[in-house]
């Protein structure tokens, strides 16, 4: 399980780190972490770029190595779920279109993220020696299986609100554009809420990942290839966030990582 685990956490900080890697290459922010041209007030926007960019791929080379990362994971995915807060919302809420789900996407994206950090943190074992901040934080572990449910339900519904878009996603050689449309999107509510009502919630978390990860397959790396510049690499960016998605419902179908469990085995090495 250990092993898989290793692997659904390098799902997730590739994906992150490579879009850590098209921040600094487009010298600006993705819209999955900051909304573009907001916020206004912020000034050296480039430098700021390049922090967290470089930040976000510092912490996704620790998440591999596994040194340090469950306090890493913890801070990442606060950091995120901060920008979530002060940064997307208000962002959207500024903009004309704010009422349409659609443009809601990249936050939810970035809450996604915020819960795969707070998931892997709890794929890992407990340090006793942890900071009364790192404790805290670690409540927040139990809820980033919720943001992920969240936003697979709020993107099966987007499904239903614009076919027309989505179906238009769908590769020329599939038939039946609109009927895959509303499909996948069934899909993607039910295993939101089954993850969410806890409703065989480790079979629809795989079911999800195995989704996501052919969609990565069948959709996302040909239209990257076939376009890998427009919009500053949009479609690149997409296939980078649906790895890191794919990692994220693994790592919630997997069995719940028992801590205590972990800690008394470590106990007689530390002190050795």
């Amino acid at each position: 399980m250990q092993n898989q685990n290793k692997l659904w956490r390098s799902f997730f900080a590739i994906g992150l780190a490579a879009i850590a890697v098209q921040q600094l290459s487009y010298a600006d922010f993705r819209p999955v972490i900051l909304p573009a041209g907001y916020p206004v007030w912020l000034t050296h926007r480039l430098m700021w770029a390049w922090i967290v960019g470089i930040a976000l791929m510092a912490a996704s080379t620790v998440i591999i190595s596994e040194i340090k990362a469950r306090t890493v994971s913890l801070i990442l995915g606060s950091l995120l779920l901060l920008f979530v807060l002060v940064f997307q919302i208000p962002g959207q809420l500024y903009g004309p279109n704010f009422r349409h789900l659609g443009v809601w996407t990249d936050a939810f994206k970035e809450l996604t993220l915020s819960g795969g950090t707070f998931i892997i943190a709890g794929s890992l074992p407990g340090e006793s020696n942890a900071s009364a901040l790192i404790k805290l934080l670690e409540k927040l572990i139990p809820v980033g299986k919720y943001f992920l449910a969240i936003t697979m339900v709020v993107f099966g519904i987007d499904h239903f609100l614009y076919p027309g878009f989505v179906a238009t996603l769908v590769p020329n050689w599939i038939p039946g554009h609109i009927l895959w449309t509303y499909l996948s999107g069934a899909a993607l509510i039910a295993s939101g809420l089954g993850i969410l009502l806890n409703i065989k919630r480790q079979l629809a978390a795989k079911l999800l990942g195995i989704t996501i990860f052919l969609w990565l397959i069948i959709l996302h790396i040909p239209r990257a290839l076939a376009d890998p510049h427009s919009g500053n690499g949009n479609e690149l960016t997409s296939l980078f966030e649906a790895l890191a998605f794919s990692g994220i419902a693994f790592m919630i179908s997997g069995k719940p990582v028992k801590q205590a469990a972990l800690r008394t085995r470590q106990a007689p090495a530390a002190t050795e």
